[in-house]
């Protein structure tokens, strides 16, 4: 958030730039004070990459699919605990996002931090989480964890082997982290396309994306026009999660 003022307030000339991801757009929907708006502050210039979340289980739980976690969450409400790395993060709308489509009532477990959360997940404090795919891979490699499904809307290639939790009887859903640019609202269209140009090159660049595609992301490397209308889809969307569920930080 304070990144995001600073930028809003900067000078309209292309040399500060905002990196930032779905909180852009969750944040003024959690906080009641925030001094900045994520479309009328914000020239938006390129959508870098998606991180997709991993849907995992503990081991304990006695589930192997999406659909016999929704059974299970059916059959015993509020029986199912999701850890989360704090209220309004993005595993924990990811969850609520599921609850939500899904019509089945998991239970929010809120963590200081990603790192807190992980413990209490494979502690068997909680029974699942929707666990960034960045940092899912060796927690499944050694077994500790049972992976479900990807949130993404087409399966990872890092993870070619794990169904979408779309096309494993949750129709539509899709869920992930997002990074991209953007600069203080009136910045000159030239000094946009320019920079679009070269961010947008630097994603398709075959070596970073290897890189990346294999730590589970998913590059992008947007025109400007088309992370406008994302920002749009996702503010859209997570208004209405977080209203469903009552989410809040203040």
């Amino acid at each position: 958030m304070i990144g995001s003022e600073a930028v809003a307030k900067s000078p309209k000339d292309g040399y500060t730039l905002l990196v930032n991801g779905a909180n852009l757009v969750t944040t003024p929907l959690l906080f009641s004070k925030v001094t900045y708006d994520p479309v009328r502050d914000f020239d938006p210039i390129s959508l870098m990459a998606l991180g997709p979340n991993v849907l995992v289980a503990h081991p304990s739980l006695p589930v192997g699919s999406v659909k016999e976690l929704i059974a299970l969450a059916k059959a015993k409400p509020g029986h199912v605990q999701f850890a989360g790395s704090g209220s309004g993060s993005t595993p924990h709308l990811a969850g609520e996002l599921f609850n939500t489509m899904a019509r089945v009532n998991m239970v929010h477990v809120p963590y200081r931090g990603s790192g807190p959360a992980m413990i209490g997940l494979l502690s068997g404090e909680a029974s699942i989480m929707f666990l960034p795919a960045i940092n899912a891979g060796p927690l499944l490699k050694t077994g500790r964890l049972r992976a479900l499904a990807v949130t993404s809307r087409e399966r990872l290639p890092a993870m070619p082997e794990l169904p979408t939790i779309s096309e494993s009887g949750l129709k539509g859903y899709e869920s992930s982290q997002w990074y991209g640019v953007l600069a203080p609202a009136g910045t000159p269209a030239d000094i946009l396309s320019l920079l679009n140009a070269h961010i947008a090159k630097i994603m398709r660049a075959a070596d970073l994306k290897q890189r990346l595609t294999g730590e589970g992301l998913v590059t992008v490397g947007s025109t400007r026009e088309q992370f406008a209308a994302h920002i749009s889809a996702e503010t859209a969307k997570w208004a209405k999660v977080i209203k469903q569920s009552g989410a809040k930080v203040d």
